[in-house]
């Protein structure tokens, strides 16, 4: 199913005010300090967390992309990179990098949205094997994806208390 886009639809999700919250709410679950700008240092001792965090909500908004573009598997091959690091601690930044950057030239020139955030989603959770805040990145186009095919501004909070509640069972687990 596709929605028509809606100008100024994602203007109202504020991208901005959004990941400032997304930010503070993480830094909570973490027990991190929050400062005004981010500081990729304090959530290193999460990363793996964090891109676990990430890969999934990319990987729930990736039938997004590959339903509208099913013969290219550049997002994808972005979620699979993240996940061969995850479980293998194995960190190539060639191979993080080229994953990252095929994840988002897929999503140049798509007039779809849904599939364009889907696919710069994949390349944001890849890039947190290398930077870890690119997880922020990850659920933010995730979020801006759910609204982009829902065309309701409602569904932002839907996905976000999603994701939240995710991490915090990813972080609970953790500390168990």
């Amino acid at each position: 199913m596709h929605v028509i886009w809606r100008p100024g639809l994602q203007e109202k999700i504020r991208p901005t005010k959004l990941l400032y919250e997304i930010r503070k709410s993480v830094s909570k679950i973490l027990d991190k300090p929050f400062t005004e700008h981010i500081d990729h240092q304090v959530f290193k001792p999460d990363q793996r967390i964090l891109a676990i965090w990430a890969a999934e909500c990319a990987e729930r908004v990736l039938p997004f992309f590959e339903e509208n573009y099913p013969g290219d598997g550049r997002p994808r091959k972005a979620i699979e990179v993240l996940w061969d690091w995850i479980d293998t601690g194995v960190f190539s930044m060639a191979a993080i990098r080229k994953a990252s950057l095929d994840a988002h030239a897929a999503a140049k020139g798509k007039e779809e949205k849904d599939a364009a955030f889907a696919a710069h989603a994949a390349g944001q959770a890849v890039g947190t094997a290398h930077v870890v805040t690119h997880a922020l990145g990850a659920a933010l186009y995730s979020i801006r994806a759910v609204v982009a095919r829902s065309a309701d501004v409602n569904s932002a909070s839907q996905e976000r208390d999603w994701q939240l509640e995710l991490l915090l069972k990813y972080a609970k687990q953790a500390r168990e």
